[in-house]
């Protein structure tokens, strides 16, 4: 079984500060680190391998850094990782990235199937996998809580649902997103972390790729972020005193006057 997992790098969200001149994120000095719901696509495609065999190749869109997220999961298990990088590529939005990585995909062929997290904490989007499935004109299945068969043929699912779950058969190649509930991501084993500190990381560029120049990078992308802001947030307090029934009285009277009682 040839499984190809979709990662992206992103900022640790506990670090992410906004230039409140430019209304830009502050990339600077910040930690970056490997979109935790893509942690979860990794591990069920290394456990996928180890019950029906084959391989696992890792691959991502991004700056030369993103490199240190490839060896990562390399450390984690995985046989292969690529990374597609090129100025062209910079700015795209998710129909770019989604047709990048199609591309990519196309390249590494043979491909039954391809695994990525449900969304990224970055975007909140949730439009890159489905996309790279439209692109390739491939079954997909969002939000999968269970892989619960595989054939050569077909793969069967468990998907989230508000209330429940649904059971879905699909034929392969196909392409799935997952949620936090399928599994729980391992942790880097030595030998692994030896073999990733040798791996020279492969490098695919827009002239590596059969990719229309129209529709990479900012030529691309229809949609475009024109600033970002932080929401304004002012905290109030009112102290009541007196004895505890006038101090209860006066908070009744308040929340009365705020209309929330």
């Amino acid at each position: 079984m040839k499984i190809v997992v979709c990662i992206k790098q992103v900022p640790d969200t506990t670090d992410v500060k906004i230039n409140k001149e430019t209304n830009t994120l502050i990339r600077e000095g910040v930690k970056s680190i490997i979109n935790p719901f893509d942690m979860y696509a990794i591990e069920e495609g290394l456990r996928l391998r180890e019950k029906y065999g084959g391989t696992v190749t890792v691959i991502s869109m991004g700056p030369p850094q993103v490199t240190e997220s490839l060896k990562e999961a390399v450390s984690l298990g995985v046989d292969d990782v690529i990374l597609l990088s090129d100025r062209v590529f910079a700015g795209a939005d998710t129909l770019a990235t989604s047709y990048t990585l199609a591309k990519g995909i196309e390249k590494i062929g043979g491909v039954d199937l391809i695994l990525c997290g449900k969304q990224a904490i970055d975007g909140d989007t949730a439009q890159v996998g489905p996309g790279i499935a439209e692109h390739l004109d491939i079954p997909h299945v969002t939000y999968v809580k269970e892989i619960t068969d595989v054939t050569d043929k077909i793969i069967r699912v468990k998907r989230m649902i508000e209330g429940g779950y649904e059971e879905i058969e699909m034929d392969l190649p196909a392409l799935l997103t997952v949620v936090k509930e399928i599994n729980e991501p391992r942790l880097p084993s030595i030998r692994g972390i030896l073999r990733s500190r040798e791996m020279e990381v492969p490098i695919w560029t827009a002239q590596d790729l059969d990719v229309d120049e129209d529709k990479i990078g900012l030529n691309g992308s229809p949609t475009q972020v024109v600033s970002i802001t932080t929401p304004k947030f002012e905290a109030k307090t009112q102290i009541f005193t007196g004895k505890v029934e006038e101090q209860v009285q006066n908070l009744f009277n308040a929340l009365r006057e705020q209309r929330i009682l």
